[in-house]
């Protein structure tokens, strides 16, 4: 390796070494974030913003696809509307930025920055919903959300982040549970089939559901360090909402009604998993679909007559197939090698006087560094295929990674050998005491992550106080 290739990758700690750093050096090389100059909040870089609206679109796609309308309402909330609901106040007053002052002037009232937009749904939906034949009321905002977050990092934690966020309104509960499972598979799809991150699908425990919901329903999926992410969540309301802000319509036969509802989100966050689930020692791997470039072409010895010329009509050829771009650049071939491999671009195609001379190009991988050579008459064929293999290899090698940090306890001795030995998801039987649940976080800093949905009975007792146990449940640190 040359020295100037050396000397960019040492700009990144080894994730054996420290994991931490590893990221944070991970998402400053590779171009994504700056930190902004208020404590917590971030600079999104274009390559960064370029992913996210990757993300962003394709979900945007599917909510649109499932009935639901796009919206925009207020960053602002005042204090009394904030405080209708007293579960959801309780749970989010240690995170709500005030605003005091308007101008120079002292406000009467204080008014929160937006930390979520339940109440302002509410309130909106007591005023327009009448009857039956309002609802459902299927709406979605995409926003900028604040909360004062103690310890931050890059995506995973941030005073300020990006995010979807669905509400909708509905005549009954079965209506509401059926909204809230169909997005929770929307989500499903979109980390699994785009992200290539695998996720357990499961329940909340009342413990760790939102502030204020009947019941919240995630998806859970494991980083490289044995860490648990909880992706997205979809929340079903019941009519405890509806019950505080009188969100009630006429049926059929002219009785009233509460209204029942849901939201679920999915947040920048993402960003996070996508990078420490695929990413590795030379920075990012991005999954071709949703990859802002899927190839990137360098051209080799480009000094030299035809060289260029062949490589912008390489790039018209195949701008049509796939997301394509090229570095015609006066930087050396190898800065360009650890610059897109540092961003994570799935193919490199390379392309020299010999190439030329022989009517082929040089295609590698980013997920394996595999070198391939395919002849032009092939390419159209060949590269998005490769593409494809990419996607799925990616998703095959994460799904491995979680099966080999999946462990099973039937005791806390169990649990705690098998948390400090091999991390990871611990599947264990719970008796559904909360006072378990609350022991099991003290004595090791794990977190129930869920009730997954395919349940297994690895044991008769709960694995804290050996009394018989209810259900399974997935435990894990977790970001």
């Amino acid at each position: 390796m040359g020295k100037k290739n050396k000397q960019f990758v040492e700009k990144i700690t080894a994730m054996e070494d420290d994991f931490a750093q590893w990221y944070t050096d991970v998402v400053k090389q590779a171009e994504l974030v700056d930190y902004g100059q208020v404590r917590g909040t971030m600079i999104i870089k274009p390559y960064g913003f370029a992913i996210w609206e990757n993300i962003r679109d394709e979900l945007d796609r599917q909510i649109k696809e499932t009935g639901h309308s796009n919206v925009a309402f207020p960053l602002f909330i005042p204090e009394s509307l904030l405080q209708k609901e007293k579960d959801h106040v309780v749970g989010f007053a240690p995170e709500v930025a005030w605003v005091t002052h308007g101008g120079d002037e002292e406000l009467a009232e204080r008014i929160a920055v937006r930390p979520t937009s339940e109440v302002l749904f509410c309130d909106y939906y007591s005023k327009n919903i009448h009857s039956y034949r309002d609802l459902p009321m299927l709406y979605n905002q995409w926003a900028n959300v604040v909360r004062w977050e103690k310890t931050t990092r890059p995506f995973l934690r941030s005073s300020e982040f990006h995010w979807q966020e669905g509400h909708t309104a509905h005549a009954t509960d079965a209506d509401a549970a059926a909204e809230t499972d169909k997005m929770l598979g929307v989500y499903v799809d979109l980390v699994e089939n785009y992200l290539a991150i695998p996720v357990i699908k499961g329940r909340k425990t009342d413990k760790e559901k939102f502030a204020g919901a009947k019941y919240t329903l995630t998806i859970e999926s494991l980083m490289h360090d044995g860490k648990a992410l909880q992706s997205a969540t979809s929340h079903h309301f019941g009519s405890g909402f509806a019950e505080a802000f009188d969100i009630t319509y006429l049926d059929e036969n002219g009785e009233s009604q509460f209204a029942h509802q849901t939201s679920w989100g999915l947040s920048t966050r993402i960003m996070g998993a996508l990078i420490m689930v695929h990413g590795d020692n030379r920075g990012l791997v991005i999954p071709p679909r949703i990859a802002p470039t899927q190839a990137m072409i360098v051209p080799i010895a480009q000094h030299k007559e035809g060289v260029l010329d062949k490589a912008y009509g390489l790039r018209d050829q195949l701008k049509n197939l796939v997301r394509v771009d090229i570095d015609a650049s006066d930087k050396m071939p190898g800065w360009k090698f650890n610059e897109y491999e540092m961003k994570g671009i799935p193919v490199r195609i390379e392309m020299g006087p010999k190439d030329i001379e022989k009517e082929q190009v040089v295609l590698v991988r980013r997920d394996t560094g595999e070198k391939e050579f395919v002849a032009l008459s092939d390419l159209e064929t060949r590269l998005p295929a490769l593409l494809e293999e990419i996607q799925s290899n990616l998703y095959n090698k994460a799904l491995e990674h979680r099966n080999e940090k999946t462990s099973t306890a039937k005791n806390m001795d169990e649990f705690k050998q098998n948390l400090e030995e091999k991390g990871g998801f611990i599947k264990a039987m719970w008796c559904g005491d909360l006072a378990c649940e609350e022991q099991i976080k003290e004595e090791t800093t794990a977190t129930s992550r869920c009730i997954p949905f395919e349940q297994e009975e690895v044991a008769d007792t709960c694995v804290c106080c050996g009394k018989e146990a209810k259900e399974l449940v997935i435990w894990a640190k977790a970001y």
